[in-house]
């Protein structure tokens, strides 16, 4: 494999973030709101997104690549910040690839601390999901949170179009409302026992206006951003193997595969400040 950038940021101590596209930018909201001491490199593979139609073997190819592009500049600890890949690739990236290295790099994914955490917010024993057709199909979700609370009721609904409406801007209006009433409708009619909906894609909580348009009020909106930092958090305490290597200069720089101009524009929607990339090449 090889891997090529056009410029280099290889100071070790950086956490990686990475995401096939924007969505992974809330997380990093969430994780530097939270932990804001840490140097973060995040990286978006935007010229070969969306990753959710793409085979297990594409995006495990694509997601290896990604990660051993943020190693190579630095990161000690990278954190896939999407639900496609943490569903496809990262698994075999723990155990396949890391064990070959002989260092203490790391790779997390945002769906574990999510299922180990989602059975604490329902009453009613009753949760439902709410992802990408990619994210649905793979039933990661379901299976997860049966290893952790094996009462639970777990009902998924895909929403194609709600990544679609979110990186084109349309976070309200009669389309917004069309597409994200019908999801809604359609998970509560499968089990309206529902009393807990997780946005199990880092893209939704920008639509959490609208979505809460049509959510009925007892129904508690769990997006994945706040867990994922509380229980990066923790990891960091419980592994001062890893804490003790990461560098605290509050830096935060962002690298995207497609164009780096158009990736500013959109990146700041999602994390909320202006954000200033540059073009790197996976090869």
């Amino acid at each position: 494999m090889y891997l090529r950038t056009l410029y280099t940021m290889a100071t070790t101590g950086k956490i990686g973030v990475f995401d096939s596209g924007y969505g992974g930018l809330t997380v990093l909201r969430s994780i530097v709101d939270r932990l804001p001491e840490y140097d973060y490199l995040y990286l978006g593979d935007n010229a070969r997104a969306p990753y959710g139609n793409r085979s297990f073997d594409a995006v495990y190819q694509y997601t290896l690549e990604a990660v051993e592009w943020l190693f190579s500049q630095g990161c000690e600890l990278v954190v896939l910040a999407c639900n496609t890949a943490s569903a496809k690739a990262l698994r075999q990236i723990q155990q396949m690839h890391l064990p070959l290295r002989k260092d203490h790099k790391r790779v997390l994914g945002v769906i574990r601390p999510t299922t180990e955490n989602i059975g604490n917010y329902t009453k009613t024993k009753h949760v439902g999901i709410m992802g990408t057709a990619g994210t649905v199909k793979s039933n990661s979700y379901p299976m997860e949170i049966a290893k952790f609370f094996p009462d639970l009721v777990v009902s998924q609904e895909a929403c194609p179009m709600w990544v679609y409406l979110v990186e084109h801007n349309h976070l309200e209006g009669e389309g917004a409302d069309y597409f994200v009433h019908q999801n809604i409708s359609r998970i509560l009619e499968k089990d309206p026992m529902i009393d807990t909906l997780l946005l199990a894609c880092t893209h939704y909580p920008l639509l959490e206006k609208t979505i809460r348009k049509f959510l009925p009020v007892q129904v508690k909106l769990v997006s994945q951003g706040a867990i994922v930092a509380e229980r990066l958090e923790d990891y960091l305490f419980r592994h001062q193997e890893i804490a003790t290597l990461l560098s605290r200069n509050g830096n935060r720089l962002f690298a995207t595969t497609d164009d780096a101009s158009i990736f500013n524009e959109q990146a700041t929607l999602f994390f909320g400040d202006s954000v200033v990339s540059q073009h790197v090449i996976l090869i």
